[in-house]
């Protein structure tokens, strides 16, 4: 016999090794981790872009992989209404990060260009803007004014103004928002970047004030998310409601950046805006 039929119990799927291998949420298609890591976190089959950390950006966005001089880097949480478990959740999230809050803003050279560069993490409690957060970014917009740098801000913030904080954490909306105007008032260049996902009080003010704003393929960007608001009107959405796709054609956005060229992109702009090379 040269042939034995095998028994469907025999058809077991293979096991995946642990911590090699990842499916695209998007293509299902099995991909090599290291390989994706080279691709930036892009599957090279679909072109869906993985939520990375801020690590992976500053490795992506700076000549060095990493700020010249990171400002406020020593602030961290506080609890100021002794929210039940916020303090447990703030230091599990530093100890899954290895990231003392959501945010770092620090300067930075982007193709030679010196740049104020301000970064969330969505593994960072979703990302969320407490006062911490808020805080980083003045800070930064100051250190911009001073040194006259333009500004460029990334985010990745699903949790929006984070709830454990009440109005202090509200208040960051107005704050950020003086702080662009800051900005605008110097005549500095203010570059916003959206990634997956950029949703409620962070996109209902800085990240949607950019002089020019971009955003990566297929973000999840707008306020409240997409079944909130469908089940409030109990109305179907368009396809791709709230996509960065869906902003661009409507005309929220200025352009769709896939993640290989952020960084090009940006060195073009800046020199278009005429910003200076180097500090000389």
């Amino acid at each position: 016999m040269l042939f034995r039929s095998r028994k469907p119990e025999d058809l077991k799927p293979r096991e995946i090794p642990s911590g090699k291998w990842l499916k695209c949420k998007k293509c299902g298609e099995l991909l090599y981790l290291p390989k994706l890591e080279e691709n930036l976190h892009v599957c090279p089959h679909c072109g869906y872009h993985f939520r990375i950390g801020i690590p992976e950006y500053l490795k992506i966005l700076t000549d060095s992989g990493d700020f010249d001089r990171e400002i406020a880097a020593d602030l961290e949480s506080k609890d100021p209404l002794n929210f039940p478990q916020y303090p447990e959740k703030v230091q599990k999230s530093q100890k899954k990060t290895g990231l003392r809050e959501a945010a770092r803003v620090g300067e930075a050279t982007v193709g030679g260009y010196k740049t104020v560069l301000f970064l969330t993490d969505f593994r960072f409690l979703g990302g969320s803007m407490g006062s911490v957060v808020g805080e980083k970014f003045v800070r930064g917009v100051r250190y911009a004014l001073e040194h006259r740098l333009p500004f460029v801000s990334l985010t990745a913030s699903g949790g929006g103004a984070r709830m454990h904080e009440g109005i202090l954490s509200l208040m960051q909306m107005a704050k950020t928002v003086v702080g662009v105007v800051e900005l605008q008032e110097a005549r500095l260049p203010y570059i916003t970047i959206l990634a997956d996902p950029t949703m409620g009080g962070v996109m209902a003010s800085f990240a949607s004030l950019g002089d020019i704003i971009l955003a990566e393929p297929g973000a999840l960007l707008g306020f409240a998310g997409p079944r909130v608001i469908r089940d409030t009107i109990k109305q179907q959405l368009p396809p791709g409601f709230q996509t960065s796709e869906f902003l661009l054609e409507h005309g929220m956005i200025d352009r769709v950046v896939p993640r290989h060229e952020l960084k090009e992109t940006l060195i073009r702009l800046f020199n278009l805006l005429g910003v200076r090379h180097g500090r000389g």
